[in-house]
């Protein structure tokens, strides 16, 4: 065998809904275990508990979940591993949030009010029911590169404003049934167990989401037996994954974010760093110029094989929950 191969990276994301009453102190250690093992990524604390995704060796990987599963309830902290062929993030950042998935909503509890898990396995059938109202929960950007067979669309630009979507089109979406039956999904988990909360706290009774998220889904189901079409965006440098979580096919768009498909590479809007076909007619002249300047000064480290301080493939997209 050859040791001297380069091994894959091993990419953690995980959350849990808990309470936690110490979030500096907690940060301060979680982000020095991190560093001592020298992982990269975001990890997000709040008095709602913890959500985030790393990377890193497995072995590190593997220290820093121990830690964050020593943490108050947190002991069956569920998490989903893929491997990536480089490091998905330069940086690791700790931060303390006022919500660890911001819906901005008073009194939500996906703890004691959560609809119902249902198991990858068991998903299909659910969503295959005529009489089923499936939602996903996720952004109009992450939707555009790939969703399940027969969802419905929110078109939200924000998780914040998935409650006013569904209190304008809870009549319309739910006015056929004396007892509807709605189900939800987002990329692992997180939004779904907090929009299921929100349902049921809006009265809607049978309420169910996937388990894992369309992560789990991706690694369970066969590519064969899936009623998932297209690739899953994910929040690091892999941009999308497909089934077995393979990495997809698309690239981001380093001055707004959102992901590219081959052809929107081909747009003559398109300009590495500085805008695509979607954001070109969103920023001002001055604007991509100066966006113009930090890819030069990006690609000029990269080629000199230093990191950018200011480099924006490193960056999280701006203002947007996932998972």
């Amino acid at each position: 065998m050859n040791h001297s191969l380069p091994q894959p990276v091993s990419v953690a994301a995980l959350y849990r809904f808990t309470s936690f009453v110490d979030c500096a102190s907690m940060r301060a250690a979680l982000e020095s275990v991190c560093r001592e093992q020298g992982v990269c990524g975001t990890l997000l604390l709040a008095p709602e508990g913890i959500n985030g995704t790393i990377a890193g060796p497995s072995r590190r990987i593997g220290r820093v979940l121990d830690h964050i599963r020593g943490l108050p309830d947190c002991a069956d902290l569920e998490v989903k591993l893929s491997s990536a062929a480089t490091m998905p993030f330069h940086r690791m950042k700790v931060r303390i949030k006022r919500e660890i998935v911001t819906m901005g909503e008073p009194g939500i509890d996906p703890r004691v009010s959560a609809g119902t898990y249902v198991e990858a396995p068991e998903w299909n059938a659910l969503i295959s029911d005529p009489d089923t109202i499936v939602i996903d929960t996720r952004n109009d950007y992450e939707v555009a590169v790939g969703s399940f067979e027969g969802a419905i669309d929110p078109k939200i630009t924000s998780f914040r404003d998935f409650p006013a979507w569904f209190r304008r089109e809870r009549e319309r979406l739910l006015s056929n049934s004396s007892r509807p039956k709605v189900v939800m999904f987002c990329t692992g988990g997180i939004r779904c167990e907090k929009s299921t909360a929100f349902l049921r706290q809006e009265g809607v009774e049978e309420v169910y989401h996937l388990k894992g998220g369309i992560l789990k889904y991706l690694e369970t189901i066969p590519k064969g037996a899936s009623l998932w079409r297209g690739e899953c965006f994910v929040f690091d440098q892999r941009v999308t994954i497909g089934h077995d979580l393979a990495p997809g096919t698309h690239a981001l768009c380093h001055a707004c974010r959102r992901p590219l498909s081959e052809q929107d590479l081909a747009s003559s809007l398109y300009e590495p760093g500085v805008s695509c076909g979607a954001c070109h007619c969103e920023r001002t002249d001055e604007q991509r110029a100066s966006y113009r300047e930090r890819h030069r000064q990006e690609s000029l480290a990269a080629a000199q094989g230093r990191a950018h301080v200011g480099d924006a493939r490193l960056a999280p997209p701006t203002g947007r929950a996932g998972k």
